[in-house]
């Protein structure tokens, strides 16, 4: 494979961890712990869209979107469930982060035990890819890039321009600040939740679209994201962005040199070579 086309299917992977680390980065930053059930909900996403487009013979586009919205809607019922009743205990990092591993593998065996443990795939044309400059480009890779960039942009104007988006920085910032400042903190703890499972949910089904719909598809994607969001810098949306395209493309890139059994090894080489030399990340952001 040429170092163009390794280049063309890192933006891909990159742009798709990106989307999912933007979450990821945002809950730590606001809630300051690591949810590590992240990628399952990605996983959760893609078979959601998987039951609508197939089963039930919903458009993909339309199976997209309302993917999104039932994967923010479970954020922000876990919210109501468990985290905030954990916030009001004053649980400590540990706990927090223990049930997130648990609920990860409830995730993932409730996926198992619906959907079984093969892999699955969208009900979509194969269509052949277009050739340019001797690199070939799939039409899903295609939307795939286009979509998570579109994401991206309202995720900018949502932060930017949006009272919520406002009051989300400024929680993250200094949480006991925006409380006394007036902010209803709960109620900006929901939104993030909904936009952070949602993009997750939007995350598994490009990846779902990319490659195939596999229960253990979030556990292969977990590492990249973490090695993401601490590249660019802990709570940092933007930082998230730069570090998966960062991510994605030396995973590729790294086939050049090594067997792509390894490409998880240089996510998590990267992850360590940051927390050893920048623990703050490339941008600003919390110390890991």
């Amino acid at each position: 494979m040429t170092m163009l086309q390794l280049i063309v299917n890192g933006i891909v992977v990159g742009s798709i961890i990106a989307l999912a680390a933007i979450g990821l980065t945002m809950v730590y930053g606001i809630l300051n712990f690591a949810n590590f059930s992240h990628a399952d909900f990605l996983a959760l996403g893609a078979y959601i869209a998987f039951v609508l487009n197939t089963v039930l013979g919903i458009n993909i586009l339309l199976s997209f979107f309302i993917a999104i919205a039932i994967s923010g809607a479970l954020g922000v019922l876990l919210d109501f469930l468990i985290w905030k009743p954990m916030r009001k205990k004053n649980a400590d990092l540990v706990s927090l982060i223990i049930i997130s591993i648990g609920l990860a593998l409830i995730v993932r065996n409730v996926i198992i035990f619906i959907w079984g443990g093969s892999t699955r795939n969208f009900d979509l044309p194969v269509r052949k890819g277009i050739e340019m400059l001797g690199v070939t480009v799939t039409h899903y890779q295609f939307i795939g890039i286009g979509t998570a960039i579109l994401f991206m942009v309202l995720v900018h104007y949502f932060l930017k321009h949006t009272r919520i988006g406002k009051a989300m920085r400024a929680i993250s910032d200094d949480i006991n600040l925006a409380r006394v400042s007036g902010i209803d903190v709960d109620r900006v703890i929901m939104w993030m939740w909904f936009l952070g499972i949602g993009l997750a949910g939007a995350a598994g089904v490009l990846y779902g679209l990319e490659t195939t719909i596999r229960p253990n598809m979030g556990w292969f994607l977990i590492l990249p994201m973490f090695a993401a969001v601490i590249l660019g810098g802990i709570g940092n949306p933007y930082g998230a962005i730069v570090g998966g395209m960062v991510i994605g493309l030396s995973q590729e890139l790294s086939m050049l040199v090594l067997p792509s059994e390894y490409k998880m090894g240089v996510s998590l080489a990267i992850m360590i070579l940051v927390l050893l030399v920048k623990p703050e990340g490339l941008f600003k952001g919390t110390k890991a």
